[in-house]
């Protein structure tokens, strides 16, 4: 960043002003010039956005998906690329499945990102009959279903995680269950040749310095810091792609 001594309005210091510096061609290299990308999920992809905003870099909310398009506008600026975010609090595969024409292929995203499988396991818990079985096969048949009709889209899978100590979460009631969920995640990325952000292990990881309710107070839905985390390992890992 370089440094600007302002007189214009008498001041006697001096301001920082960010770098828009151009990325090199290795920077972010799956994200082509003019390229659209997508989020897809449930409530943590949603974070309270804007269904009335629906054009590019518009009613993003503000979770992860806000703060990782922040930056990559920012730092891709000159790529001129569109971020959307259709994540649907509440959603399990299933549903994404029922909305993708609409919400995911006719945008014909370069770059899909998706993170799924909470809400398929949380909800057994209380009227949903699904199982990691159906939450495998319908995951596998809807990234099927998105390469045959967009056979060069990159994929990212995030990891569905979920924060137990200190939480209102219940670990007796979720481990060792979930971990099903999260392998079966891997596994697919793994076979679709997807990036894979292993969030489990970042939230993990950030609790061991701080209280983990400082990430996510109910153990599912970050909190602002909680989020920066997901948006920084979101931005690591494509960078890596």
């Amino acid at each position: 960043m370089r440094e600007i001594t302002t007189t214009a309005l008498g001041a006697t210091g001096a301001y920082w002003l960010p770098s828009t510096a151009k990325r090199t061609d290795k920077d972010f290299d799956v994200i082509p010039q003019g390229g659209t990308l997508l989020f897809q999920g449930d409530s943590i992809t949603d974070a309270g956005r804007d269904r009335n905003e629906e054009g590019p870099n518009t009613g993003l909310g503000g979770g992860y998906t806000f703060l990782a398009t922040a930056q990559l506008i920012k730092a891709l600026a000159a790529r001129n690329i569109s971020c959307y975010n259709r994540g649907i609090s509440g959603n399990k595969v299933f549903q994404l499945s029922d909305r993708w024409q609409e919400d995911a292929l006719s945008l014909a995203p370069d770059l899909l990102s998706i993170l799924i499988g909470v809400n398929d396991y949380w909800h057994t818990l209380n009227e949903y009959d699904g199982t990691v079985e159906v939450y495998e096969r319908d995951f596998r048949e809807l990234l099927g279903r998105t390469k045959e009709q967009l056979p060069e889209v990159t994929l990212v899978i995030g990891e569905p995680f979920v924060v137990l100590e200190g939480s209102s979460v219940s670990g007796e009631q979720w481990m060792p269950d979930f971990r099903a969920y999260q392998k079966a995640a891997r596994g697919i990325a793994r076979e679709f040749d997807a990036g894979f952000i292993p969030y489990q292990s970042v939230f993990d990881e950030a609790s061991n310095e701080v209280a983990p309710t400082y990430w996510t107070a109910d153990g599912v839905h970050p909190t602002l810091a909680g989020s920066q985390l997901m948006a920084e390992a979101w931005l690591q890992t494509v960078n890596r792609m």
